[in-house]
């Protein structure tokens, strides 16, 4: 049976054929061209710059090794991590691991600029923090957050975590009210130097993760504030398939960028 075509931004399956083999939206208008790829570059041309780019190549090597200009694939990576970002996990259960950290640069890479205002580490810092829920033996969803208090924190893990799973947290202030949400919440009390109780309540796989992303981060040479979020969604994506070979994930990503064609 072939699946239903739906909208991509709403869902709605009602749509009309507009000119150029676009699709058009009933509900909210958005037009697109379905099963094409984006920057009109060939499936051949993406199959190079993919098989690269999860070897780990960088931009220009990549050009080099496909014969693509620089600019065509640094825009088709924008498309690519844009595509990550709509490869959500479904919602977890079971056992998961909550926790944020932040993200922005070694101190002694800063600016002088910004060394003279002094400098703050973890909670308060003046660096981008992120929040992050791992599911024991699964897959890890994160996202940048304007703040780690519960009014932000609260509502993503109602909305990622299925009430009645265990939630193992540190005792961050903002946690306080899981259990009232229907979780299970058992804490890890980081500042008695407490990483594991022996039961299996801690957030070593996410802090796990946290380490892998901020060692690709860095390797990286520094990111502008503003892509920190495209280049948060490709080592979520990454970590989330680091089992699958290249073929399979190169398969994955084709089929999460039909759709992308504007």
């Amino acid at each position: 049976m072939t699946k239903q075509l739906k909208c991509l931004r709403c869902g709605c399956s009602k749509l009309y054929s507009v000119r150029r083999e676009k699709k058009r939206c009933s509900d909210c208008r958005y037009e697109w061209i379905p099963w094409k790829l984006p920057l009109h570059l060939t499936r051949k041309e993406w199959a190079k710059i993919l098989h690269w780019f999860l070897r780990g190549l960088p931009v220009v090597a990549i050009a080099q090794e496909t014969g693509i200009e620089r600019k065509r694939v640094l825009r088709a990576l924008t498309y690519v991590r844009m595509a990550f970002q709509k490869d959500i996990p479904e919602v977890f259960s079971g056992t998961v691991e909550v926790d944020e950290t932040y993200l922005g640069g070694q101190w002694k890479n800063k600016r002088h600029s910004a060394k003279s205002g002094g400098t703050k580490r973890g909670r308060g810092t003046s660096k981008t923090p992120v929040f992050g829920i791992l599911c024991r033996g699964g897959k890890v969803w994160a996202q940048v957050v304007p703040d780690v208090e519960a009014k932000t924190l609260m509502p993503l893990i109602s909305r990622r975590v299925k009430a009645g799973s265990i939630v193992c947290s540190d005792t961050w202030k903002s946690y306080t009210g899981v259990a009232a949400k229907g979780y299970v919440h058992r804490l890890v009390k980081h500042h008695k130097g407490e990483y594991s109780d022996g039961k299996g309540n801690h957030i070593n796989g996410l802090e796990g993760f946290w380490g892998y992303l901020k060692r690709r981060l860095a390797a990286k040479g520094g990111i502008r504030k503003e892509r920190l979020p495209l280049y948060l969604a490709e080592y979520v994506w990454r970590y989330n398939h680091r089992n699958d070979n290249i073929e399979n994930q190169k398969k994955l990503i084709m089929k999460q960028l039909e759709g992308l064609y504007i």
